[in-house]
């Protein structure tokens, strides 16, 4: 029998037996007896990419990755993106913003956005800015400069760490709206600075910014220009079309100059699934469900709209664009000990991988990075397993009961991120530059070589 038609023969297997559990193949018919040599080589090339599509699983680390597997796809199965095809791993720690010279092995997400948008390390706090405060460029700061469109897409506020590190240098993440500056003075418009989180989001001007956080650029810029405005004033002046609902964003037009705001929730995005939180003692074994109070949009939704508005704009230019998409309560829901509100939005997250996957088959110049800022508390245990911290056992997809474990702090109190390194993987120009173990701040070496950018 010929390799194609074992290839046939061994699908045809596979699709009578009926099974729950995905069983992937590694791609080409030769791929079938394990060797990948020829895939991995096809995979690997540099030169420059016209598009940068950087995913971000806030807290996603391998243990959230793999039970988010387990749960929707079976213990054999694939994830979107699992079939990237250059993995690697990369380092996380922050400094010690007393003694710079040493590291502080547990990151927040501040300081590691910090790192791979700017190519520094810095203090766990520090948006964009080094130990001594001075502010350093990022990466969408440099293409926007270098005539590419850029966008920010996120689920928690715009203004939390993630998406504020590529658009704003503040002394400390809390600064999120101009009435928030009481850790930032320095930053202050009154004192002269270049002003909170949200306003200098719309002065860095990215052509779209899509996720929460309404209640912030709802806030009252305190001297300036837009002195006694609105942050949403500010970014109507400066040409923004102003979205807030799944409607508005669907029929959304970016304004005069090309711009696209949209604000979803006054704080952070709700979540897609509910479940029972883990708890001391353990659950009974429960499925997830989708969450009946979720109002949209999800994050596929503002990815899309992100993908087909910079599409469209740079289209009419001669440079692509680049743009990070954040799946942010992935992070939230371990820090509540939340199995299913995690895993729903990491499913929810490989979603959005797929739109930059599908994006790229179409656009082979795109560079797409998957990755994590740091790793987070969960971890798969044996069902058997006495734990002294608080567990959930939940019925996966295929049937079996998978209990997850979280014991970084007491009950009751918010559980911790971890230091270990995490996962990242791409597809495109110059992505084996992820290969092997890397440090966080590499990444920015590999986009602004991907992009061609100066720094």
């Amino acid at each position: 029998m010929s390799s194609a038609g074992k290839v046939r023969r061994l699908a045809a297997i596979t699709l009578a037996a009926g099974a729950a559990t995905t069983v992937v193949a590694s791609g080409a018919a030769n791929a079938w007896n394990g060797d990948r040599t020829g895939d991995v080589r096809h995979a690997i090339h540099g030169g420059k990419a016209r598009n940068v599509i950087l995913l971000i699983g806030d807290g996603m680390g391998d243990s959230e990755i793999t039970a988010a597997r387990n749960y929707s796809k079976g213990a054999a199965g694939r994830l979107n993106m699992d079939k990237l095809p250059l993995t690697g791993a990369y380092t996380t720690y922050a400094l010690q913003k007393a003694n710079p010279n040493l590291p502080d092995y547990v990151t927040d997400s501040a300081a590691s956005g910090t790192g791979w948008a700017t190519g520094h390390k810095s203090y766990n706090g520090a948006i964009s800015v080094t130990p001594d405060g001075k502010p350093q460029q990022t990466i969408l700061e440099l293409a926007k400069r270098a005539g590419y469109r850029t966008g920010d897409v996120t689920t928690a506020e715009l203004t939390d760490a993630t998406p504020a590190v590529l658009a704003a240098h503040v002394l400390d993440r809390s600064c999120q709206g101009p009435t928030d500056m009481k850790a930032c003075a320095p930053n202050a418009k009154e004192n002269g600075g270049a002003g909170s989180i949200a306003e200098q989001q719309v002065q860095t001007g990215a052509d779209v910014y899509l996720g929460g956080g309404k209640a912030r650029f709802g806030q009252t810029v305190q001297a300036g220009k837009f002195k006694g405005k609105t942050v949403v004033d500010q970014a109507k002046a400066a040409g923004y079309s102003v979205v807030t609902d799944v409607n508005g964003l669907a029929s959304a037009r970016p304004g005069k100059d090309g711009r696209l705001l949209g604000l979803f929730s006054d704080g952070n995005m709700p979540q897609e699934w509910t479940g029972p939180l883990a708890k001391v003692g353990g659950t009974d074994p429960s499925r997830c469900t989708p969450n009946a109070q979720f109002s949209g949009p999800h994050l596929t939704q503002m990815a899309s709209k992100a993908l087909s508005v910079l599409d469209d704009q740079a289209r009419k230019g001669k440079k692509g664009f680049f743009l990070q998409i954040e799946g942010a309560s992935i992070d939230k829901r371990d820090h509540s000990a939340d199995p299913c509100g995690q895993i729903g939005e990491t499913v929810e997250f490989d979603k959005a991988v797929k739109l930059a996957q599908d994006y790229a088959r179409q656009h082979p110049d795109t560079l797409v990075v998957t990755t994590a800022d740091h790793g987070h508390t969960s971890q798969i245990i044996p069902l058997e397993a006495k734990s002294p911290g608080q567990t959930a056992t939940l019925v996966t997809d295929e049937g079996a009961q998978m209990k997850m474990n979280y014991a970084t702090n007491p009950a009751g109190e918010s559980q911790e991120h971890t230091g270990t390194q995490v996962r990242i993987a791409a597809q495109g120009p110059q992505a084996a530059n992820v290969v092997g173990v890397t440090n966080q701040t590499d990444l920015f070496g590999t986009i602004t070589r991907a992009l061609g950018l100066r720094h």
